[in-house]
């Protein structure tokens, strides 16, 4: 009965020990290694709205799958890219493929998109006119005089069927217009001149921040960027650098993004001023 007993309690013994053993060195699920994940998020310092819609994000990733969001804030568009690459974040959400692209040759680095977010629409203000076919010849029209979004301006322009450009790849420029039939005069100031300037030319492309800044109403659009082909590369996303672009967590923080409750949001705080990229088909 002793050796028995003996031989019972080192069966025991041994299961605990395997036990013990499996809980703490064997697989685990991808829930699991989430847990109590805390993932660095850049974004640039922006309004309420923008807060709340994070905030919503952040609840969900906690909730779903528990990770936990930590906001930094940022007041410079060159600061989150090299917060990201120098891994004083994890993750930043603030630019679109243009922007990153350009950011990337020259500054030799490799972060890339792992997940959409927003597109917001540029538009095309004037105070003078209700709509484009309006324009005058010689009209003078300001458009943002930084690299890429001047090159978006200058789509918007075509697409408005104000002017024609040459079809290539790459970032516009005025040189690249091929047909200006109305001899129009364009002005490149610096974006966040464009709503100021309304008083003084016939029209403004206005990047949709600014306007929201200077709560310019919508009356005084008369043309918005059409969500077409041309409107692919000003796609905001969540982005990463390249090597992590398969972590596994913060492919998570996408999913706790791109849901129908932050869609829904989006549209109750900003209306068509932003709208949901990532089910969009930008043809």
């Amino acid at each position: 009965m002793k050796k028995n007993t003996k031989r019972i309690i080192g069966l025991l013994v041994l299961v605990a020990i395997v036990a013990v053993g499996w809980l703490s060195f064997g697989p685990k699920s991808s829930e699991s290694t989430a847990e109590n994940k805390t993932v660095k998020v850049g974004i640039m310092s922006g309004s309420k709205n923008d807060d709340e819609i994070w905030d919503s994000v952040a609840k969900t990733a906690k909730d779903k799958y528990n990770i936990n969001l930590k906001f930094v804030h940022f007041t410079d568009y060159t600061q989150p890219n090299t917060a990201l690459s120098q891994h004083s974040v994890d993750l930043n959400a603030f630019q679109h493929t243009a922007f990153l692209k350009d950011w990337n040759e020259k500054h030799h680095t490799n972060i890339t998109s792992i997940g959409d977010t927003i597109i917001t629409p540029i538009r095309l203000f004037s105070d003078k006119y209700k709509n484009v076919k309006d324009i005058p010849n010689g009209a003078t029209i300001a458009v943002p005089n930084d690299s890429t979004n001047e090159s978006r301006a200058l789509v918007l322009l075509k697409n408005a069927g104000l002017i024609e450009l040459k079809n290539k790849d790459g970032l516009l420029g005025l040189g690249d217009i091929t047909k200006n039939s109305k001899n129009l005069n364009i002005k490149e100031v610096d974006a966040s001149q464009t709503p100021r300037l309304l008083n003084s030319v016939d029209a403004s492309v206005v990047n949709g921040n600014y306007a929201t800044t200077a709560k310019l109403p919508d009356n005084k659009s008369i043309f918005t960027e059409p969500l077409n082909k041309d409107s692919k590369p000003w796609v905001n996303f969540i982005a990463a650098n390249k090597d992590q672009k398969d972590n596994d967590t913060y492919k998570k923080v996408v999913k706790a993004y791109q849901t129908k409750k932050t869609a829904d949001l989006i549209a109750e705080k900003y209306g068509k001023t932003e709208v949901p990229a990532w089910n969009h088909k930008f043809e």
